[in-house]
């Protein structure tokens, strides 16, 4: 009897824990299929700033309107840095550690933080939901008089547009110099809690940093884009400032991580500074790149121009994240990957020929 009791709690514990892998596997198929759907809707998302601003908006405002559209997304990715770690409660070791004491953990502390996880997408399902409802019941396509000759112009279609864009080597070479570095920076500031980690910053610190770093970039890029709009034909000059800038803050950044080998102070204060000086300079440059690739390539339409320089910075982000699966126990390498990107990118912006055809239309033809 002893012998088949004890059988018998084996089979049922061996069939629970297969059941729970069946749960996990199917958990993890939602996951990645909502992953990959909020994937497909981020360029289209991205790549709307400058089709509104150009549809709405004077020639004197459209780069102040497409820094405010395509910003606005960015104020998402900046609360998600400390709603996270202040409703999710984790270790602050952020490594493999933290999977191991996480195994040990009891089912209550699990379930405590699966609640919690809940509770932060559930609000998010929210807020999308009460966006998605405003844009079906109300959002006009354009507005009863376009604002300028390029508004109202005929645009190429869309194969003429794909094809002329990869024909383009002036655009490849642009749409390069903004893909690269913005997909680092994505991915880099996905993982910046494991990266401070070894610096002794705590996740909660690290989301503040994170946090910091795109409300600058927020702020700053508004303002550059105005001044872009009081100046215009500056676009390549704003654009090498913010590249060197931000070369010279990742560089920072990395020298000071790595403060063994270059004896550079590494304090709470150069951390915060340099990494929130490289988010500053990187997000702040976004509405500056869609505004010259549009005048570069029109009359290309605008939204199948930024949906492919979004997609291009999608898939340097993933592609780096891929790396991350095999190199995650050290993080220097993001570091100096940060750094890289944003240097190949001001090489790139120095031998960029630009041109306005966009804003030559709205100047001389309306006059």
């Amino acid at each position: 009897m002893r012998e088949e009791r004890k059988g018998g709690e084996e089979e049922q514990s061996e069939g629970e824990r297969m059941e729970a892998d069946r749960r996990r596997e199917e958990e993890n198929r939602l996951i990645h299929g909502g992953q990959l759907l909020n994937g497909l809707a981020g360029p289209t998302i991205m790549s709307a700033g400058p089709l509104l601003s150009t549809t709405w908006f004077a020639p004197d405002q459209r780069a102040t309107a497409t820094a405010v559209a395509s910003l606005m997304s960015y104020l998402g990715a900046a609360c998600s840095f400390i709603v996270g770690p202040l409703l999710v409660p984790a270790p602050n070791d952020t490594t493999h550690a933290m999977v191991n004491r996480a195994v040990d953990s009891t089912d209550t502390q699990i379930n405590h933080i699966r609640d919690r996880i809940q509770l932060v997408l559930y609000a998010e399902f929210g807020v999308v939901a009460v966006l998605f409802a405003a844009v079906v019941l109300y959002f006009p396509s354009r507005p009863p008089m376009p604002p300028s000759v390029a508004a109202a112009s005929q645009r190429l279609s869309y194969r003429n547009s794909i094809c002329k864009l990869l024909s383009n080597f002036r655009f490849l070479m642009i749409a390069l110099a903004y893909a690269v570095p913005t997909g680092v920076v994505a991915g880099w500031s996905g993982v910046l809690d494991m990266i401070l980690t070894p610096a002794r910053v705590s996740q909660v610190d690290a989301g503040w940093i994170g946090f910091w770093s795109i409300m600058g970039g927020c702020v700053f890029g508004v303002a550059m884009a105005r001044f872009a709009d009081s100046i215009r034909g500056m676009l390549k000059l704003i654009l090498i400032l913010m590249m060197a800038g931000a070369s010279l803050a990742s560089t920072w950044f990395t020298l000071t991580c790595l403060t063994r080998l270059t004896h550079l102070p590494s304090t709470a204060a150069t951390l915060y500074t340099s990494c929130i000086l490289v988010g500053i300079f990187i997000n702040s440059s976004v509405p500056i790149f869609f505004e010259l690739f549009i005048e570069t390539v029109y009359p290309v339409p605008e939204g199948i121009t930024c949906g492919v320089v979004t997609f291009l910075g999608n898939l340097v982000t993933g592609c780096l994240l891929f790396f991350l699966t095999f190199y995650s126990t050290e993080l220097s390498w993001l570091n100096w990957c940060l750094t890289g990107s944003c240097a190949f990118s001001l090489v790139l912006i120095l031998f960029f020929r630009e041109s306005y055809d966009r804003l030559y239309l709205d100047v001389f033809v309306s006059v």
